[in-house]
């Protein structure tokens, strides 16, 4: 459990429903966002899986984003570049499975997590999602997941979260800048909802589906080395003096 787990539920409808969870409020360190990344393809690899249910483990928090602990231990910029490829592996593989990617959200979400939730081609959230992006105030950056945000909620949207980092935006706001579909008052509600908006999909034909998927992502056939690129700048800002205090301030 110290390094978090995936699981991935494949269904009887279609639907594979892939799990990630951490104790310190669904953190990724490096293992789990490999981890991700595999079951999120091997799903999306799967002839009868027809949709993918993205979610986190627990009732409070969606995803904490970095792990400290992960970040501070980075070393050299090699290091440091590998970390935020694994956030940036994680978006690129919801972005190249060839099935359409839901997200189900049930609390805040911060840095990567904010990420996720733009990636998804569809997402649902509960009225207590809260999200943040806090790179600025670490003297780093959110530079991996900028791409996704920018195609989802637009620069200007993205501008705002970026540059007030120690804000949580409510659920509202990512309703009315489109980082959320769909919002219920409660987990309960949001899963009957989820069903609701998925039965009448899985039915649908597989290739239809696959195809609108490449429609929907049309224009970023580059972001492997776009991503790439920009978990290199992370990866060098994490390593400077001002980002490691900063770091051990705030996990004291």
């Amino acid at each position: 459990m110290d390094s978090g787990f995936v699981t991935t539920d494949f269904r009887d409808n279609g639907l594979a429903a892939v799990t990630f969870g951490h104790p310190a409020h669904n953190a990724l360190p490096s293992g789990l966002l490999a981890e991700l990344t595999a079951a999120l393809r091997h799903a999306g690899g799967q002839p009868h899986v027809r949709l993918i249910l993205l979610q986190s483990a627990g009732d409070r928090t969606f995803c904490a984003g970095a792990s400290f602990d992960e970040l501070l231990a980075l070393e050299d910029e090699e290091a440091g570049t590998a970390f935020f490829r694994g956030v940036a592996d994680v978006i690129n593989a919801i972005r190249t499975v060839p099935k359409l990617v839901i997200g189900r959200t049930q609390g805040k979400a911060v840095g990567g997590g904010v990420g996720f939730m733009a990636a998804c081609d569809y997402c649902f959230a509960t009225e207590q999602v809260a999200v943040r992006l806090s790179e600025v105030s670490l003297n780093i950056g959110p530079f991996v997941i900028a791409p996704a945000l920018e195609r989802k909620i637009g620069l200007a949207a993205f501008t705002e979260l970026a540059l007030n980092p120690s804000r949580f935006f409510d659920a509202q706001w990512a309703l009315q800048k489109g980082l959320v579909h769909h919002l219920s008052p409660s987990i309960g509600a949001m899963d009957d909802a989820i069903r609701q908006f998925c039965g009448p999909l899985l039915d649908k034909n597989t290739e239809a589906l696959s195809a609108l998927k490449r429609t929907l992502w049309r224009g970023t056939e580059d972001w492997d080395e776009l991503l790439a690129r920009q978990a290199a700048i992370s990866g060098r800002l994490a390593l400077s003096n001002d980002a490691k205090l900063l770091l051990r301030k705030l996990k004291k």
